[in-house]
Order: structure tokens, then C-alpha cells, then sequence
């Protein structure tokens, strides 16, 4: 014995310490604390819509099975995280209750605490006693068969709602999810793998159309827009229910100075950060992630590292550096990265994103993923600044990789379209990312470039120009106005311009532009002079032709004296001055014509594009000299090559058939010149629209020639 007692309490006892005998008598009275739901009659939703938009065909889909006689049938909305599958559900339980009659059973499935406390709580609704409840939880009997048997025995017809299941393992693992003759299961998931999901309807929620999108915002701010400018928020939120209720709240909600929706969606793009805007919308939320666009998906990438799905975070964040627009494939065709992201991983990587419906297949020509805009900005928000420049630097190769190597003149490319939009996110990226290094921004930089070079050269003029447009303008905010790569991308803006006809704008755009690469590269640099051949151009067709002579001859000469007369680029010079209209320097120039084909043959072969226009344009100087038959027989040449290398609707292969169709003319072969003529004015209102000038020009021969040809056939009046 010692004369000192310790002694600890543990809930409620109590330590008694005395230095005699004591008789202690204490009475405890033990009951069991509630730990479940306060309800399973109502759906516990922070926000149901004031009107379901666009879930008719859905709802009527479920509603026949909550008819008199349905049960026995499990139903699964899966979707991606906001896209209302919860909404959907509430608003079959609202029509199973007070329209079908039914009992109606709400039950947070989020994870298996809530499951099972929810599930227990139907079975003392349906009848269970307290006693067969509390061997239940402490395990004495099996809870799921607990609950099932009394679901089973259900004095009325019941709709049991699981409510955000995102991970179907909780109810697999307690055989929580069984089917009723006496009711009908509807599940609420973002697990689209139809492995989990056996015997049940897969039903799809995808986000809304885009006038019942707009229709959203109207719904909840009634006041604050035109349903034009409802809708062009709608399609800058990608038509997400939850961040279109979010807005809507948020333009609802406001008292000192209310913003319009043009606001609004003005501030949206303005913002580097639009997601903490949207969020702001999220009144009463509270730390529910699910009624944050910033955190709802954070759960599904949760769930994926707990299934030893790193690689799918990692995936995530590279296509965070892309655009919503669908994305083709074939870019993670034997990918190679220097990410966290193995080869032999990116396939369940990408398994692990599709079935946690955090992106989506998308059918068609070319196989592509299609993955929501504001879950891109969301995790695009969060992506650890240090982790940034490798997954730009990554996006940026697998651009280039899929980009044609060196791109050539030829039909257009239906890959080219699809990439686009993602070179212009990934330069938004450079942009709004300041830890990105100079060293990924110009190779962004180069992407875009190289991207508007492949685009031209297919013959899409008017993509090249919207593209190298806007990429010009966000290169220029990482890199400066003088940097070679902006001033290269300025050259595409001019190139386009005149190839879609505005000569004088082209005109000045290469002025300027010429200005300053000799300011910052020097007169005699190679970009310097290719500007100086650009700039020939438009001055030829405007009539200012000396002024054209003058900088065709500095970029031939300075191409010759700095990179060798047989040089392709020398020689492309060369070639453009078998272009002037007729007079005194194009005789001079194409008595050399036949010499510089021969050395485009010997230098670059028979088949390379800068020998098949050399070709083209000396069958041209032949017949603005008068040498119409010889013409004749080098038009014919230049048009079947041109049409095999490039096909009959390229725009230098239809240059060629309307110079075929003016010899023929010349010849009075007026008969196949109209027919020549028809063919490329049908091509160039198809490609180019009825308002070009080239197609004003080809219209106007095609009359003169239509004229000829109708004085010949007429019968002689004497």
C-alpha cells in the first residue's frame, strides 16, 4: 500500500479518493444517442431549381417507374459532378410523393458512415424496434438484411433515392444496394463504369442545351438580362446547372451595385481567376464542396488517389493546359513526357477520368475527349505552381507532335481544326501562369506558329487569320512586340489578309511590319526579306508595280548573296517575279524563266511545290508576253501537276485552271475555256464566298468568255 491513489476518469465516471471506508452507491442510466439523419422524408438539398430546364424526356423516363405496380428496378443518374443529377432526382421524388402517392426515402451514399446511419434510419421508419436497430450497430446482425427485410415488408410502395454514390464500393462491400418488388432504387453517381452497377438502368445527365441553359440564369435573375446575354454566359459557364445557378444567385443576390449579365460574363472573361467569381454565387454553401465548382470534382480525384490512381490527377492537370473543345486522341498515342505519367499508365489513367465522368468520349472522323471548361479552370486554379511549366512544357510537345513535321501546301488537314482551340488555351495558360519559363512561352509561341503555317498552307486563310490573330495578341503580353516569334506571327495576320482578298490592308500591314524587322533584325535578315516578298504582292495586284519590282529583286539578291542562289528560298524569290503584269520587266524575266525552272527540277526535283510554282508562273509570263501557244502547253502541265499534288480545290490549283481557261480564251478555244472557268468559279464560291475578288475576277472572265463563245455559235446573219 502506498499513501497515495491515482486514479482517471473516462467519460462519464468519476474518481473517488478517501482516507477511510466509504459505502458508494451511483445509479447510471444509459440511452442511445442518435447519431443518424434528421430525416429520410426529405431530400436534404441546399437548393432545389425553381424549374427543372431540359429533364423532361429523363423524367418521364422515371416516372414510369414509379407508377402503381413498378418496383423491383434500380436506376443509376451519373454525370459529371454539377451537371444536376441531384436535381433530377429531387424532382422524381417530389412526383413520386405527392403525385404516385409513395413513401419517398433520402439517403446520403457519399460514404459509409452516412450510408449506414441513413439506411438504418429507413429501417426505423419502415417499422424496425430499437432493439433490432442497436444489434444492428453494434453488429449482433447483419444491418443491409436489416433494412431490405423491412423495405420487403413496406405496408406501401416506396422510392428509395442513394444520393451522391460516387464511390459504388460503399455499397457493394455491405450489399447495401438490392432490388424490392415493393419499391424502386434511383442512384445518384458520378461512377459511370457499368461494371459497378449490374442489373441497373444507366440513365446519362450531360449539361444543359444552351437556350434552356440561358433559361437558368433568367429563372433566377430575372431582371439583369436580354436572353442574348443570358446565353453567351451560358456557353462561357459550358452550360454546367451548377455554375449557371451559382451565377444566377449571385446576379440575384446582389444590393449596392448590381451587375447585368453583360457585366457579369464581361468580368468572367477579364478575370485570369473566373472560377472564384463563380463561386461567389454559392450563398449559404457553407464548406459542402459539392456547391462549389472550385472543390465538387476534388472529390472524384480524391477517390482516384485512394485508388492508387495518381497518374489520374497528373492527366487531369495536363489537360487543364488545354481547352474544352474535344481533343483528339491520337495525341496520347505512345506518349512520352517528362511528367509522373508513365506510358504504360496514361490507358487507366484515362480509364480512371472517363469512369469518374470527368471527361467523355466524343464519336465522330476523329476519336476525341471532350472535358468540361470550368472543371479545366478549376484544377487549372489548384495545380501546384511548381508542377506548372513541366505540364505546359508536356502540352505543348504533344501539340507539336501532332502538327504535321514540315507543313506543305495540300488539301485541308481535319485534324487542324480540332487542335486549335488548344493551342489558344495553352497560350492562355502562358499567360495567366507567371511561373511559366521564357523558355516554354516560346515554345508555346512556336506551336501557335507552326499550327497557323500548317493552317494557311492547307488553304483555310480564314482560320489562319482568326487564329495568328489572336495568338499574336497573347504572345505579345509574355514576350513583348519585338520578340522574332510575334513579329513571325504578324507576318501569317498579313499573309492571310491578302490571300482573302484586302489588298490594301495587306498592304499596309507588310509596310509596317517591314519597318519593324528592320528596326529590330536588321534589312538584311531573313525575315526582313521575306517580308519584303510578302509585301510584293498585294503592291503587284493594286497596280504599284515598281514599287513590287523593287522588293522582289532585294528579297531574290538578299536571299542569294546570304543564303546561295540555289537555295529553295532563293529560288521561291526568283519564281515571284515571273509574276508581274505585262511590261518591260516581265519580258526581262521570262526569257529566264526556262533557265529557273531547270534549276528548280535539278535543286529540288520535279514534284517539290516551289518548282511546281516556278512552272505555274512562267506558263503565266509566257501568256502575258503573247507566247500564247507555248503558254498553252506549260498551262496544261502546271494545272494536272498541281491538281495530283494538291487536289482540284486548292487555291493555287484553281489559280492554275483559270490561267488554263485565259489561254485557251486567247486561242479561241472558247468552248473549254468556259468550262475551265465554270469549274473554278464553282470552287472559288465554295471556298471563298461570292465576295471575293478572286472570285469577281474568275465571274468576269467566265462572261467575256461565255460572250465569245455565243457570237461563235450564232448563226451568221447574211
Amino acid at each position: 500500500m502506498t499513501d497515495r491513489n491515482d486514479g482517471r476518469a473516462r467519460d462519464q465516471g468519476r474518481v473517488y479518493q478517501a482516507s477511510g471506508d466509504q459505502h458508494i452507491i451511483e445509479h447510471h442510466h444509459h440511452g442511445s444517442a442518435w447519431t443518424g439523419p434528421d430525416s429520410v422524408r426529405h431530400p436534404p438539398v441546399g437548393r432545389a431549381p425553381v424549374i427543372l430546364r431540359d429533364r423532361s424526356e429523363l423524367i418521364e423516363r422515371l416516372k414510369d417507374a414509379v407508377t402503381e405496380d413498378a418496383g423491383g428496378s434500380v436506376f443509376v443518374l451519373h454525370g459529371l459532378g454539377g451537371c444536376g443529377k441531384t436535381a433530377v432526382a429531387c424532382a422524381l421524388f417530389e412526383h413520386a410523393t405527392q403525385e404516385r402517392g409513395r413513401l419517398g426515402l433520402w439517403v446520403n451514399a457519399s460514404d459509409q458512415a452516412s450510408l449506414r446511419a441513413g439506411m438504418l434510419a429507413v429501417a426505423a421508419d419502415r417499422g424496425a424496434g430499437d432493439g433490432e436497430l442497436m444489434a444492428a450497430r453494434n453488429g449482433l446482425r447483419a444491418a443491409a438484411d436489416l433494412v431490405w427485410g423491412h423495405l420487403d415488408r413496406s405496408d406501401v410502395s416506396w422510392l428509395l433515392v442513394l444520393d451522391n454514390a460516387d464511390d459504388p464500393a460503399v455499397l457493394r462491400d455491405g450489399g447495401w444496394l438490392r432490388t424490392s418488388p415493393r419499391g424502386t432504387v434511383l442512384v445518384t453517381t458520378r461512377q459511370a463504369a457499368g461494371h459497378w452497377w449490374p442489373a441497373a438502368e444507366l440513365l446519362y445527365v450531360d449539361v444543359l442545351p444552351r437556350e434552356e441553359a440561358a433559361q437558368v440564369l433568367r429563372d433566377l435573375a430575372p431582371g439583369a438580362g436580354s436572353a442574348e446575354d443570358a446565353a453567351a454566359i451560358a456557353d462561357r459557364l459550358g452550360r454546367l446547372p451548377l455554375a449557371l445557378t451559382l451565377a444566377g444567385g449571385f446576379l440575384a443576390h446582389q444590393v449596392i451595385s448590381p451587375w447585368t449579365m453583360e457585366e457579369y460574363g464581361r468580368r468572367l472573361e477579364e478575370r485570369p481567376d473566373p472560377i472564384e467569381l463563380i463561386d461567389q454565387g454559392a450563398r449559404g454553401a457553407g464548406n459542402d464542396s459539392r456547391h462549389l465548382v472550385s472543390g465538387t470534382w476534388q472529390l472524384s480525384l480524391d477517390s482516384l488517389t485512394g485508388q492508387n490512381l495518381p497518374e489520374a490527377v497528373t492527366l487531369l492537370r495536363l489537360l487543364s493546359c488545354w481547352a474544352s473543345d474535344p481533343l483528339p486522341l491520337s495525341l496520347f498515342a505512345d506518349i512520352r513526357i517528362d511528367l509522373p505519367l508513365p506510358t504504360n499508365r496514361v490507358e487507366l489513367a484515362l480509364r480512371g477520368l472517363l469512369d469518374h465522368s470527368l471527361t467523355e468520349f466524343v464519336q465522330g472522323e476523329v476519336r476525341c475527349l471532350r472535358t468540361h471548361g470550368v472543371l479545366l479552370d478549376s484544377v487549372a486554379r489548384v495545380t501546384p505552381t511548381g508542377e506548372r511549366d513541366q505540364l505546359v512544357a508536356a502540352a505543348c510537345g504533344l501539340l507539336r507532335n501532332s502538327l504535321p513535321a514540315a507543313p506543305e501546301r495540300g488539301l485541308r488537314d481535319s485534324l487542324l481544326p480540332l487542335l486549335a482551340p488548344h493551342v489558344l488555351a495553352m497560350l492562355r495558360r502562358v499567360v495567366n501562369w507567371p511561373d511559366i519559363t521564357m523558355g516554354t512561352a516560346e515554345s508555346a509561341a512556336a506551336c501557335a506558329l507552326h499550327l497557323v503555317t500548317a493552317q494557311h498552307r492547307s488553304g483555310d486563310y480564314t482560320s489562319a487569320l482568326a487564329i495568328a490573330t489572336q495568338a499574336t495578341g497573347l504572345v505579345r503580353r509574355r514576350l513583348g512586340d519585338d520578340h522574332v516569334l510575334v513579329l513571325r506571327l504578324r507576318q501569317r495576320i498579313g499573309k492571310a489578309i491578302d490571300r482573302l482578298g484586302r489588298l490594301e490592308e495587306a498592304a499596309n500591314l507588310h509596310r509596317e511590319l517591314l519597318e519593324d524587322l528592320q528596326r529590330i533584325c536588321g534589312p538584311e535578315a531573313p525575315d526582313t526579306l521575306t517580308t519584303c516578298l510578302h509585301l510584293s504582292r498585294p503592291l503587284t495586284w493594286l497596280d504599284r508595280v515598281p514599287e513590287a519590282v523593287r522588293f522582289m529583286h532585294r528579297a531574290a539578291a538578299g536571299r542569294a548573296a546570304l543564303l546561295g542562289p540555289w537555295h529553295p528560298l532563293t529560288l521561291e524569290a526568283r519564281a515571284c517575279l515571273l509574276e508581274l503584269p505585262p511590261g518591260p520587266d516581265l519580258e526581262r524575266e521570262t526569257a529566264a524563266g526556262t533557265e529557273l525552272v531547270a534549276d528548280c527540277r535539278r535543286e529540288l526535283g520535279a514534284h517539290h511545290p516551289i518548282t511546281l510554282s516556278a512552272d505555274l508562273n512562267w506558263a503565266g509570263a509566257l501568256f502575258n508576253t503573247g507566247r500564247h501557244s507555248e503558254a498553252l502547253l506549260s498551262a496544261r502541265r502546271a494545272l494536272a501537276a498541281h491538281e495530283q499534288r494538291f487536289g482540284a480545290g486548292y487555291p493555287i490549283t484553281l489559280a492554275a485552271r483559270s490561267l488554263l481557261s485565259s489561254v485557251l480564251h486567247a486561242l479561241g478555244e472558247n468552248r473549254e475555256a468556259v468550262e475551265q472557268a465554270e469549274v473554278v468559279k464553282e470552287w472559288r464560291e465554295r471556298v471563298f464566298g461570292p465576295e471575293h475578288p478572286w472570285t469577281a475576277v474568275i465571274r468576269e472572265k467566265l462572261a467575256r468568255y461565255r460572250s465569245s463563245l455565243a457570237e461563235e455559235t450564232s448563226p451568221d446573219p447574211t
